[in-house]
């Protein structure tokens, strides 16, 4: 819980600026908790008891204002039936009912009662000059209330007294407020803050925020330089510190070190070490690491960096043809914040339910026995609330209306209410809560329809149609609107746009694509959206287009890919477009590859442990069990992580037979007219009609 001492003192450095910024000072007082209070009197009893741990109630997860009776409010107005009085700071003088302020604090309780001094007369007024009268008044306002206004200009005054005098519902109203204000900016000061009151909840969450947020705190936060050595190092030393290189932690150190060099230069040994110099890059390492001034002057680290700069040359030697041995400290990776995991899809000419999930910290893929009953391709994948939804799909024989919902935590898949219609080859994204399902193929026509599900309600609606019917389109939310790009009609493939406004609620055409695109995949990254691969009737793509609706009205051409491909997943990971799998116009693929928009470049990334089509990802954010998912939860699981040799040369060779079938689809225009006929009759072998059915015909 939180620290209750009467002599607390906390000394602020400046209070919230007009922004709503909070800054906290350095303590004044020393540490000590209840629970080393209770260890000591523990000591002196004769009969040992068990030690009991106090939860922290600062956040409870069912917290609720609470209701107070109107009467108690107008008998405090009207100061009537009041039987004790609170003198506070300049004069200030409180008419209470001790009833009242006794049940909200137990502190007062024992004041007003005497039971602190043996059972004596109970006390009618109480003297705490130390208090300003306003604060106060607010601890009075959640006594009569269950409430009391907390904002930038009291809740560090308030949070202390609320502590002090133990009413922990004031204690809960500033640790909400405190929580919500975190920003990069102030959140170093709110978790000191948090750690000093022992609202260990609050300091649990502080420290999330820390991590996730620490790039943009090493460039916001004027408290970064005022962290002490080991406030700092427990920092950079944490697994979960989210940072997309090791150069960043490199930088943090020297910006905080370059703030006193004098002072914190006997601490630089210790911080260098915090470094995971084997996944920096050599360049940047000898440029940038070895050169630092400080360094050069400095033996000791040199002695701490030689380590470090044997492995990298190492590395460097082999030119990149080596594994890096992640198990060497010098290359241990970060638990990453975010997973991605990929499900379903055509693997070796069926449909198949494996889940794998990539780290992208370790640059490793791992296959996941948390797959679902029944295998499924051409489906919808999104997340909600940390849970992840796949939407509609088709198993080779039946196209689905069916959900499922995947708890990553419990890893339990559950069902979820049916959509109106059945969707195959559907395109899914989520807005405002809400998961929308549009076209698709119900295994007779294309479709045009929408619906939108409501996770709270576990209800889906009817939406307005689309201008055009859209099978293996894709669709994604860009600015509070809804758009939708491409697929295939039934009778052509389409370079067709849509947005759908979400409070007219109207589907309006915007301008058409530079190239038509069937089995594509649509982002939305920033302020802008990427149409990326496909197929456009003839060859499948490796182009991509960009739509900024705030620039300009056009679509815009942006580099290839490295590998043509459609009906493949598409995902924002570490600030990148990352496509994952897919359909090459030979066969089905593991290859991965990420954009990054500030290079505006292609990188490959680590391909899939399986070779797969007509998958879907999506990525959790924050998971509490993110190390599971993670290298370090699999490094024991040897043979996962990277496509062999001998998996990728099976793919060159097109090992899924169904080369033949899509050269004569691509040629003859007539194929796609007969499709139907083709599923329904199923007169062609399963793997060739996976990749006839989803590469090509939507």
């Amino acid at each position: 819980m939180v620290a209750s001492d009467a002599g607390i003192a906390w000394l602020v450095r400046e209070a919230m600026d007009g922004r709503g910024r909070i800054k906290l000072r350095k303590l004044s007082r020393s540490r000590m908790s209840r629970a080393a209070v209770s260890a000591t009197k523990l000591k002196q009893c004769v009969r040992k008891q068990p030690a009991k741990i106090r939860k922290c109630m600062c956040l409870p997860s069912n917290y609720a204002l609470v209701e107070f009776p109107l009467v108690w409010s107008e008998l405090r107005a009207n100061q009537q039936l009041c039987d004790g009085a609170i003198r506070c700071a300049t004069g200030h003088v409180f008419p209470v009912h001790r009833a009242i302020l006794s049940a909200v604090s137990p502190y007062f309780k024992a004041l007003f009662t005497n039971s602190l001094k043996g059972g004596k007369t109970e006390t009618t007024e109480v003297a705490i000059d130390s208090v300003p009268g306003k604060i106060f008044s607010l601890i009075l306002d959640y006594a009569y209330t269950g409430t009391c206004n907390v904002n930038a200009d009291n809740v560090e005054q308030l949070l202390p007294l609320a502590d002090q005098f133990e009413v922990l519902g004031v204690v809960q109203l500033c640790c909400q407020f405190l929580l919500q204000e975190l920003r990069p900016e102030n959140c170093l000061g709110i978790f000191k803050f948090a750690r000093h009151y022992f609202c260990r909840d609050l300091e649990e969450k502080g420290r999330k925020y820390i991590r996730h947020h620490f790039k943009r705190i090493l460039q916001e936060s004027p408290e970064f330089k005022e962290l002490t050595s080991k406030e700092l190092e427990a920092i950079l030393r944490d697994d979960e510190l989210n940072v997309k290189n090791e150069e960043i932690v490199f930088e943090a150190v020297k910006t905080w070190l370059e703030h006193n060099v004098d002072e914190r230069r006997p601490y630089l040994p210790r911080l260098l070490k915090c470094v995971r110099y084997g996944l920096m890059s050599y360049n940047f390492f000898t440029n940038n690491v070895l050169t630092w001034k400080i360094i050069e002057e400095d033996e000791s680290c040199q002695q701490v960096l030689a380590p470090a700069n044997q492995y990298l040359k190492e590395q460097e030697a082999k030119q990149g043809s080596g594994e890096i041995d992640l198990n060497n400290p010098l290359a241990k990776p970060r638990i990453p914040y975010e997973i991605l995991f990929a499900i379903g899809g055509w693997s070796a000419g069926s449909p198949t339910n494996f889940v794998e999930t990539y780290d992208t910290r370790a640059d490793r893929w791992f296959l996941s026995v948390s797959t679902d009953a029944t295998p499924r391709a051409y489906h919808g994948l999104c997340t909600l609330n940390n849970l992840i939804y796949m939407i509609g799909g088709f198993d080779g024989n039946q196209h689905f209306n069916t959900v499922r919902c995947f708890d990553p935590v419990t890893r339990e898949w559950r069902e979820r209410a049916c959509m109106y219609h059945a969707r195959c080859y559907v395109s899914v994204c989520t807005h405002r809560g809400k998961i929308y399902a549009l076209g698709g193929y119900n295994g007779r026509t294309r479709m045009s329809s929408g619906e939108r599900y409501e996770p709270q309600r576990n209800q889906w609606e009817m939406i307005p149609p689309m201008h055009r019917q859209r099978s293996d389109a894709s669709a994604a939310a860009l600015q509070d609107k809804i758009y939708i790009v491409g697929g295939f009609s039934g009778r052509e493939v389409l370079n067709s746009a849509e947005v759908f406004d979400v409070e007219t609620n109207q589907w309006t055409y915007i301008h058409p694509m530079i190239n038509p695109r069937s089995g594509v995949s649509l982002v939305a990254f920033r302020d802008s959206l990427y149409a990326l691969g496909g197929f456009n009737g003839f060859i499948r793509l490796s182009s991509g287009e960009r739509y900024n609706p705030n620039h300009s009205e056009d679509w815009h051409a942006v580099p290839e890919m490295f590998s043509p491909r459609s009906n493949f997943a598409t995902v924002i990971l570490d600030d990148m477009i990352f496509v994952v799998g897919g359909f090459n116009g030979s066969t089905t693929i593991a290859y991965a590859e990420c954009y990054d928009a500030d290079s505006n470049e292609w990188y490959d990334a680590s391909p899939m442990n399986l070779n797969r089509s007509a998958l879907s990802a999506c990525v959790i954010s924050g998971l509490a069990n993110a190390r599971e998912y993670s290298y370090h939860g699999k490094a024991r699981d040897l043979g996962q992580g990277q496509a062999s040799s001998e998996n990728q040369q099976k793919t060159i060779q097109g090992g899924e037979g169904a080369v033949e079938t899509n050269a004569n689809i691509s040629t003859e225009e007539e194929e796609t007219v007969n499709f139907d006929e083709h599923v329904q009759r199923e007169v062609i072998p399963m793997n060739e009609m996976a990749e006839s059915v989803g590469n090509y015909l939507g």
